[in-house]
């Protein structure tokens, strides 16, 4: 698919595709359209993977490569769709999807990795601006259009075209005529990406090669990657021709890149055919890791509910010292199914101050806290967490159940107001402000806060009802 944000950066040796008036789509529009677009998807898309470990692990990734690009301001935002299909997409605002199918046929960090750069320098090169500036009149109906397009596209890159025509008419199939331009300034430019990265630069042409030959197998046409992002023989060439140019070292992969491949395969399927599969590359030593073998086999077996089987599992995976914030969750998901939350209690938060960063260990210490009814002891957790991730809307519903669980009803309906606005529910966050407002237990301070935050969400409701009485969000 096509992206766009940031000013453009000119790939390596290619000349400027045009300006196309390029400050007329801000990046405060794109935000916007993306973050409505994102609320769509949490709020609606079953195939969105809320997995902590997973999606922390994919914008580590991404975050490593974004940090290459030279006066880049703004923001990425990385995410997981439980899809089988190979195939990866951005919305406008530069909030980059990947189907599982995509993760799990990477054979190696650096084959992921160049999949992300390759669609993150779509973004820097702001080509789905270009193409929404080329019309000229009604950018944000355009781009609306365009973010409908790409919603619908990674189940059925036919509908998505559909979409595209019909909010935008014919002008979109013109702009459609620069792909190939796209493509390959993306090629270029991801392939500096990833050797800034530290990754293998070769895993790039090789992957790319991989996935055209995979999609010759499709019995309806390519893979919605490849319909999306037109891949030639000359694309692979051009690839392969700059790679020899440049001084390569192998990558090799992290920890945390083996452990989310095998926590995924281990949810694919049934539990005991998954079971059968990590068994064999445990008993046969066919695991290029034997890390993700046997997570992979404690994870089959949780959830076949065979917990005394991942519990000897984990006894391998502790043998071979593995530090990853992964195993302790997994620690401590055992220990909770054997009704012992303080030992899960423990283990986390000897996790917490070795990972304080970790949202999963958060997630999981405040639930098990709760559950052991030592709300007291989330609260410091819950509070570091909002502070560290403040648009976090899970993160923000723990804390609204944590004040619950005290008793504290202002500081409930205030965390609760939060998840609203986060999920684009002005009207819910706004009766939750109500709420506080009537709650006994504040003080002028709080009130006054209170007061304050509905003011400011009441004043963005109007703008949003100005908006679609004008038109604008058609």
């Amino acid at each position: 698919m096509l992206f766009f944000l940031a000013p453009a950066v000119l790939a390596e040796g290619l000349p400027d595709l045009g300006e196309l008036a390029q400050v007329e789509v801000s990046p405060q529009l794109e935000r916007r359209v993306g973050e409505a677009a994102m609320r769509d998807i949490r709020m609606h898309d079953s195939a969105y993977l809320e997995d902590a470990e997973i999606r922390d692990y994919l914008n580590r990734l991404g975050r490593r490569l974004t940090a290459q690009i030279d006066d880049w301001h703004g923001d990425f935002e990385f995410f997981v769709l439980k899809d089988a299909t190979l195939n990866a997409f951005a919305m406008p605002g530069g909030y980059i999807g990947v189907h599982t199918g995509l993760i799990l046929a990477a054979e190696s960090e650096s084959e992921l990795a160049s999949v992300l750069a390759h669609e993150i320098s779509h973004v820097t090169q702001r080509h789905l601006a270009r193409m929404v500036n080329k019309q000229g009149q009604a950018q944000l109906a355009s781009m609306l259009a365009m973010a409908v397009a790409i919603l619908a596209a990674h189940n059925n890159p036919d509908v998505a075209m559909g979409a595209a025509m019909a909010g935008q008419a014919a002008g979109i199939q013109s702009q459609l005529n620069y792909s190939r331009d796209f493509e390959r300034e993306a090629d270029r430019m991801g392939l500096q990406l990833l050797e800034k990265g530290g990754f293998d630069v070769r895993d790039m042409a090789s992957f790319f090669e991989r996935l055209q030959k995979f999609g010759r197998l499709y019995e309806n046409g390519a893979p919605g990657y490849l319909r999306t992002h037109p891949l030639t023989t000359e694309r692979i060439a051009d690839m392969e021709n700059r790679i020899q140019q440049r001084s390569h070292h192998q990558a090799v992969d992290s920890l945390g890149f083996v452990l989310v491949r095998a926590k995924l395969r281990a949810a694919d399927g049934s539990p005991e055919a998954a079971i059968t599969d990590f068994e064999t590359l445990v008993k046969e030593h066919r695991s290029a890791s034997e890390a993700a073998a046997h997570y992979g086999l404690a994870r089959a077996y949780v959830r076949d509910k065979r917990y005394d089987d991942a519990g000897r599992e984990l006894a391998q995976l502790r043998r071979l010292k593995l530090e990853s914030p992964m195993v302790e969750t997994l620690a401590a998901e055992l220990s909770a199914a054997h009704a012992d939350l303080p030992a899960a209690v423990r283990t986390l938060k000897a996790a917490a101050a070795r990972y304080p960063q970790d949202r999963a260990i958060t997630y999981a210490l405040v639930d098990d806290l709760l559950a052991d009814q030592r709300s007291s002891e989330a609260v410091p957790m819950i509070e570091a967490g909002v502070l560290a991730y403040p648009a976090d809307p899970r993160m923000r519903g723990l804390q609204a159940k944590t004040y619950a669980a005290q008793g504290k009803l202002l500081a409930q309906h205030r965390a609760q107001a939060e998840v609203y606005a986060l999920q684009g529910q002005l009207p819910a966050a706004i009766e939750q402000l109500q709420l506080a407002q009537k709650s006994p237990d504040g003080d002028f301070y709080l009130y006054s806060a209170v007061d304050a935050r509905m003011r400011d969400l009441k004043a963005q409701y109007a703008e949003e009802l100005a908006r679609k009485k004008n038109g604008e969000d058609r």
